[in-house]
């Protein structure tokens, strides 16, 4: 064999490595130079709803079955009463429906006879008081628009447009007996602490 030969088949060897080196590399998509950013994560709740402290007082407009309620419901005009506040992100949504669901049909059991039961999302009034009517919810819906209640209760993230799912207790004399940040609408346990809380505050 010629060294002609030998030299122009190194040549050809040479670029069709080349060659393919080069596809490899454009059909490889360039690595990701850092993990995705994460969401960021909800404040921590403020020190106003820690055990003890006095609830922080709120009016809001509210709705039953029948409609809106002339007058709007202020918190410190329930002393003397047990106060269960439950903030929940929306109306007819499968979560929400199960919980106020639950609170209606274990009513007697869970809340008694003197306490006042307030459910609060960011729905308007006029859509609680079509699904008050459609569920025969037996307490009131308030009405947060601007989520304004939620925020002093450390039940808003403030990455998103509606309330987080929580509840709490509040006694007789507008001190907060206890609260649950991460309420599970379909945790049994969750409606049976519930309940246990509200018979000790009675």
């Amino acid at each position: 064999m010629s060294v002609r030969y030998v030299v122009a088949a190194i040549i050809a060897v040479t670029a069709t490595a080349a060659l393919s080196s080069r596809s490899s590399a454009q059909a490889t998509p360039p690595a990701p130079t850092g993990a995705p950013a994460a969401a960021p994560a909800a404040p921590p709740p403020p020190a106003t709803i820690d055990i003890g402290r006095p609830a922080p007082n709120f009016t809001l407009a509210w709705a039953d079955s029948v409609g809106p309620r002339k007058t709007p419901i202020t918190l410190s005009s329930l002393k003397g009463k047990v106060v269960v506040l439950a903030f929940y992100p929306g109306d007819r949504t499968s979560g929400c429906t199960a919980e106020l669901s639950k609170f209606r049909d274990e009513y007697a059991k869970m809340f008694g006879s003197n306490t006042v039961v307030i459910p609060i999302s960011v729905d308007s009034i006029a859509s609680h008081a079509s699904w008050a009517q459609e569920m025969k919810f037996p307490f009131a819906l308030a009405s947060d628009p601007q989520l304004s209640v939620a925020d002093q209760y450390g039940s808003h993230n403030p990455t998103r447009s509606f309330a987080s799912r929580t509840v709490f207790v509040i006694g007789k004399d507008g001190t907060i007996l206890w609260r649950n940040l991460r309420f599970g609408a379909l945790n049994e346990g969750a409606y049976t602490e519930l309940a246990a809380e509200v018979a000790k505050a009675q």
